[in-house]
């Protein structure tokens, strides 16, 4: 194999590899991602039943008790469940949760090498490394790439149509049936995902219309049309069915969030957030949008194709920030073209220094590899700071591990034990995906135990009550085997005992005087979780530098509580 393919090889596995090592790093999931991954996991474990539809939906289903703000479609979790239950039933339920993530992360990966493999045939293959590079080397897109966002199951589509909408010298005359299939795509992740693509779309159409004179409304009005009725088909039978009544979740949602101005409630953001902020942060390196975007759109030979990538990205976000409720991850869309057009100027920028002699050479690519590894260092640091905002999920799991563990050395083969998760815990990782061992396992809302008959397997029956009143009860507490509390003294009762915390992050923490003594814990609760090593290394770093220390500094997130054993509890065991 030539050394030129073994370097485009080892490109193109950078992205897929990389997304999959934030998984790893990083497995749990936030509150923004609860809808889809919860669904999910309901679709994996209680099916679609075909009769009383209701009754049994409404059991079982997670979303009739945490229906959101708004409601969400049911297309992503229906095709990860779909996709994913062969893989499950292979490996496992235990690792459920990382192989639907695991698939949606190469789904958006395999997108993102569409986009580099047309970016090749359109630019050359130097331009194309340049974009792997550049893209590999970002934080957000590679670290949301697998996480249940809605917005993450729009990119894939979305990307994949601007990879479409990319030039193709080896088949021109395939113009308008690529560009077609691009615009019914974005109508696709619009009507289904996210109702902002379609901003995104009248961009896309509107500057295919003025810099492609073949390109008409009488060609494009037709599939327009059809591909509206194709989406509009795939989401309301799904979604009415899911959610029992007649429903279209994204006119539901935007008719909620911009309509309404409800969105406002999370927050606003001045005009300009997504250009002086949220751009430069997704796009991490500097030189990309200091240096390499400008140089691209200054140099005539290149401008033509760094208008078709920049022009509607922009106007779509410009248009898009008028909305006062502004987020990172509304805007992921742009970021491949975004970063193509960076790729065109690094590739000009490189191939003029060679012209310009061998020191302005090494100059300019040292200068242009080095802000990549920069950015890949960063992005790095990133994720590991990332990875310590999931207190709940860290608690779940210890506490899975842990029950197991008591179960395994008892009598019993399997073992229903309920929980109580509060808000923090949700929030940050806790999902019913957490809840079992071994075999798809679940607990409804009629307390009927649904799992498989083999191996040994443990449930949490999960309680997310948020009820203040129900919570101000010491009657309510008295349910539970474990819970897990961000404050120890809202759990009710005198027979509760503390036997972990798991700490987060809380910040930078720089010491620059401190003493090289190792720190020792402040009480007698055992520290759990990614806590453990991050104060490992600060002691280890400490006593290398003299005290010094600069890093995350880590705070009590969650107590894992235990009702202490001397109080009678029931519990319900069955054999497997």
């Amino acid at each position: 194999m030539k050394l030129i393919s073994v370097l485009d090889l080892g490109l193109s596995l950078l992205v897929p590899t990389l997304i999959l090592i934030h998984l790893f790093v990083a497995p749990y999931t936030k509150v923004e991602e609860s809808f889809n991954i919860q669904a999910t996991h309901d679709v994996l474990v209680y099916g679609t039943p075909l009769q009383n539809v209701y009754q049994k939906l409404s059991q079982t289903y997670d979303h009739f008790t945490f229906p959101g703000a708004v409601p969400r479609t049911f297309v992503g979790p229906v095709v990860l469940a779909g996709l994913g239950q062969p893989i499950v039933n292979l490996i496992g339920f235990d690792h459920a949760q990382t192989i639907v993530r695991g698939m949606l992360g190469l789904a958006n990966a395999a997108a993102l090498l569409l986009f580099a493999r047309n970016f090749r045939l359109a630019y050359g293959r130097p331009a194309a490394r340049w974009y792997l590079l550049l893209q590999a080397s970002q934080f957000h897109v590679i670290y949301y790439a697998s996480r249940t966002l809605p917005n993450m199951f729009a990119f894939g589509l979305t990307t994949t149509a601007a990879a479409l909408l990319l030039p193709n010298p080896q088949s021109p005359e395939l113009i308008h049936r690529r560009q077609r299939s691009a615009i019914a795509l974005l109508i696709m992740a619009g009507i289904i995902f996210r109702s902002e693509v379609a901003l995104l779309l009248f961009t896309t159409i509107f500057h295919l219309l003025f810099v492609a004179p073949s390109t008409s409304l009488e060609r494009i009005i037709p599939h327009f049309i059809v591909a509206v009725i194709v989406s509009l088909i795939m989401t309301v039978p799904i979604d009415s069915y899911f959610w029992q009544k007649p429903l279209w979740p994204e006119l539901w949602g935007f008719y909620f969030n911009a309509v309404q101005g409800n969105s406002s409630e999370w927050g606003t953001s001045p005009w300009y957030y997504y250009f002086v902020s949220a751009i430069p942060r997704l796009l991490v390196n500097p030189l990309t949008w200091g240096l390499m975007i400008p140089v691209a759109w200054k140099q005539p030979a290149v401008r033509p194709a760094v208008k078709g990538l920049l022009v509607p990205s922009l106007f779509f976000v410009a248009i898009y920030s008028l909305q006062p409720h502004k987020e990172a991850r509304f805007i992921f869309y742009v970021v491949p073209s975004l970063t193509g057009a960076a790729a065109l100027g690094a590739d000009w920028i490189a191939r003029r220094s060679i012209k310009a002699g061998k020191t302005a050479a090494v100059l300019t690519w040292g200068i242009l590899l080095g802000s990549v590894a920069v950015s890949f260092a960063a992005s790095t640091g990133m994720l590991l700071v990332s990875s310590l905002n999931y207190p709940g999920g860290e608690a779940l799991a210890y506490l899975r591990n842990t029950v197991e563990t008591e179960v395994a050395a008892s009598s019993s083969s399997s073992a229903v034990v309920p929980v109580h998760a509060d808000v923090l815990s949700c929030m940050t990782g806790v999902t019913l995906f957490g809840t079992a061992t071994g075999y798809a396992s679940a607990v409804p809302s009629d307390g009927k135990i649904v799992k498989r008959t083999h191996g040994n397997n443990v449930v949490l029956a999960l309680d997310k009550t948020e009820d203040d009143s129900a919570l101000a009860q010491e009657e309510f507490w008295k349910r539970f085997d474990y819970v897990l509390a961000e404050d120890t003294t809202k759990v009710k009762g005198d027979d509760w005992e503390t036997v972990g915390v798991v700490k987060g992050y809380g910040g930078i923490e720089v010491l620059l005087n401190g003493s090289a003594q190792c720190d020792k814990p402040n009480d007698d609760v055992r520290v759990v979780g990614k806590g453990v090593s991050v104060e490992r290394w600060r002691n280890r770093v400490k006593a290398i530098t003299g005290g010094k220390w600069v890093g995350p500094r880590m705070v009590p997130r969650i107590y894992i509580l235990r009702r202490i054993k001397d109080v009678k509890r029931a519990r319900e065991t069955a054999d497997a």
